[in-house]
């Protein structure tokens, strides 16, 4: 009996995914364990494993298919002793081949289920350009044209129905071909004076600007999830804010004698810690020391966790990432600032696991790097509280009735009203501060 492989859900929100590339092709024999594929979801790119052996008789969905449903029939496996061409057509009965919006398929007649997974392609994403046409491309594939400076329309597609994929894109880095130019737009009104207003077409912007002016870049799958995400937590969650300042010169000098005493591997220091993994940690025991501020919301219960799970936020082409500190107060700062480094390499990459980047008790947002002073950021649910750390600056402090010169952090808070008060958000801020101003504590 033919073995259907489907599209996996990988993470419990997944609903569809990408089918970037088949790392396998038909008549390849596979055991249980073989990478078969790479999925693209919004966050990550993964590798499928094959739970199942037998020889691949038939790739349902083409590499570069985009909007593929979880659990939707991708590929076939004919059993032992099973033929193939058998296997093959049993699979293409169950599951309909997806088809693309720019060059539809005559539509085959039904036929009666084998499996009841069937593959149900969104259209892909479209870009304008010159004359009105669409150009069909993987996110992946836009994503390098934009950062090679590639017009993407320029480029010759050789994936199903005409899409431009990675490889199409990697061809025209190599060849010098697809280089950007500007691209013309139908005409439009002249310029108005009205006012932006939420919930506006597009064609109704678009008339607020000169044709030619700008260009249209289509939405990836990570930046329509932020925009979701972010706006169901503005509209949904009572944002409050509390801010103070944070005196870094102890943490810094605790900092420099840490890394001084690091022990060497290769001549390589074992570890090499940054303020934001101090950071981390502070935020990680004062969740510890005022566990009713460490919890999430829901319209039936509070949930109070057990653990500070602090997500950091980290950002990547085309939007951002919170890979997770898992019991981040049990942990070392050379624990976590080893594990940091890991997760930011592989956020990076897109190569995080869904467990590495989901859940979490709250967050931390750091663009002191940047030197942003003070900033807030939005709360990401299911978390109650993210703090936003600004840059350490030389300012001028009063002690014992004398000015002197330190370095000081601002950081805020942004709370969920609905489950941290006021007066909890200051108490957890201030433990965060105390670790902060006296590093030795977070040692012990």
């Amino acid at each position: 009996m033919p073995i259907n492989i489907t599209m996996p859900a990988l993470s419990p929100t997944m609903e569809e995914g990408n089918l970037s590339k088949w790392l396998v092709k038909e008549g390849d024999t596979v055991k249980s364990g073989d990478v078969i594929a790479e999925i693209e979801t919004d966050k990550a790119t993964m590798e499928v494993e094959a739970v199942d052996e037998g020889v691949v008789a038939k790739l349902v969905v083409p590499a570069g298919t985009e909007g593929v449903k979880v659990n939707a029939v991708i590929a076939v496996l004919a059993a032992e002793g099973e033929d193939a061409k058998a296997a093959a057509a049993s699979g293409s009965a169950a599951a309909p081949a997806p088809k693309a919006e720019a060059a539809p398929v005559p539509a085959a007649s039904p036929a009666p289920a084998a499996a009841p997974a069937a593959v149900v392609a969104a259209a892909p994403a479209a870009a304008t350009v010159s004359g009105g046409a669409r150009t069909f491309s993987s996110p992946l594939a836009r994503r390098l044209a934009k950062e090679s400076g590639l017009d993407i329309a320029a480029i010759a597609g050789s994936g199903p129905h005409g899409r431009v994929v990675k490889s199409d894109v990697e061809k025209a880095v190599a060849t010098g071909t697809g280089k950007a130019a500007p691209a013309a737009f139908p005409a439009a009104a002249a310029p108005a004076a009205t006012p932006l207003a939420k919930g506006m077409s597009e064609d109704a912007v678009l008339k607020l600007f000169e044709p030619g002016s700008y260009e249209l870049v289509a939405h990836d799958g990570m930046r329509k999830t932020i925009a979701k995400r972010l706006t169901e937590s503005k509209q949904t969650i009572p944002h409050f804010y509390v801010s103070v300042d944070c005196e870094l010169d102890a943490l810094l000098a605790l900092r420099a004698q840490l890394n001084d005493a690091a022990p060497k591997k290769d001549d390589k220091p074992v570890y090499k810690l940054s303020v934001n993994d101090m950071v981390i940690k502070a935020m990680a025991l004062a969740l510890r020391d005022v566990p009713d501020a460490n919890v999430s919301w829901t319209d039936q219960n509070m949930v109070k966790h057990k653990h500070a799970d602090v997500g950091v936020a980290v950002s990547i082409p085309g939007g951002l990432i919170t890979p997770i500190i898992r019991h981040a107060e049990l942990k070392s700062l050379s624990a976590i600032s080893n594990e940091m480094k890991d997760l930011g390499k592989r956020a990076k990459e897109r190569k995080l696991k869904p467990e590495e980047y989901q859940g979490g008790t709250t967050s931390v947002s750091n663009m002191g790097m940047m030197g942003v002073s003070n900033f807030a950021a939005v709360i990401n649910p299911p978390h109650a509280t993210i703090l936003a750390v600004g840059a350490g600056q030389e300012r001028v402090v009063v002690k014992n009735k004398q000015m002197v010169i330190a370095q000081v952090m601002t950081v805020t808070l942004s709370t969920d009203h609905r489950c941290v008060d006021g007066a909890l958000g200051a108490e957890l801020l201030g433990a965060f501060k105390r670790y902060i101003e006296n590093p030795m504590g977070m040692l012990v």
